[in-house]
């Protein structure tokens, strides 16, 4: 089936249109080392990378948001990405052909993401990303990050789209729960992180695309 009524497109920002997870990786793995720790491989740390710091964190250290020493860890954590962000990062080279696609046919796109704003605006700005994404809503742009509808329900009002003609494709259940939500259609990102929880077709979303150029075919625009 494919989803050729729509008339915008939604990303999450990390492991659906970036791969960002070598540098959060690597300001884990310096974290530890700070510590007096060796580093963790990077296959440690890819999958968690839909939960941000926490999952991060979590990996690095093994503890949770309730442990006393997380939020001086998390703190240090984000001052360490802050500063090699944008080192290893790229977008998906898979993805590219997609944005050009959308952006040939005149559909527009935009980025919806739990990445706080100081992150999310320079990190897409070095990719180039920013004058070509239609609407930015960032984890603190609105009161509440996903699951919760809010931001996305802000990105179609910036979009000037309903949100049923939105599509919204992320690698993270959070992703699927806040699409549903907002009424939007939602697609599972299977070349993303996708986390250690359930499988991805338990998730409850729509369509499933393996790849970017699945995507594509899904959309209607192959």
């Amino acid at each position: 089936m494919m989803l050729d009524r729509f008339e915008a497109v939604l990303f999450d920002l990390d492991g659906t249109l970036i791969d960002s997870a070598p540098d959060l990786a690597g300001a884990a793995n310096e974290l530890r080392a700070a510590h007096g720790l060796p580093a963790l491989p990077y296959e440690c740390f890819r999958p968690m990378v839909g939960s941000g710091a926490r999952g991060m964190v979590g990996v690095a250290f093994d503890v949770g948001p309730q442990h006393e020493r997380f939020a001086e860890l998390r703190d240090d954590f984000l001052r360490r990405y802050e500063q090699r962000m944008t080192h290893e990062t790229r977008v998906f080279d898979a993805v590219i052909p997609v944005l050009e696609v959308l952006e040939r046919t005149r559909r527009p796109w935009g980025i919806v993401t739990n990445k706080a704003a100081r992150f999310t605006d320079p990190l897409i700005r070095s990719l180039g990303l920013h004058p070509r994404a239609a609407a930015v809503v960032a984890g603190d742009t609105t009161p509440h990050s996903k699951p919760h509808p809010a931001p996305l329900i802000e990105a179609a009002r910036r979009l000037g789209c309903e949100p049923s003609q939105c599509i919204y494709i992320g690698d993270d259940v959070r992703d699927v729960q806040a699409g549903l939500a907002a009424g939007m259609t939602t697609v599972v990102a299977g070349w993303g992180y996708l986390g250690n929880g359930e499988p991805i077709e338990s998730w409850g979303a729509q369509y499933i695309a393996r790849t970017p150029a699945e995507l594509l075919n899904l959309l209607g625009l192959a």
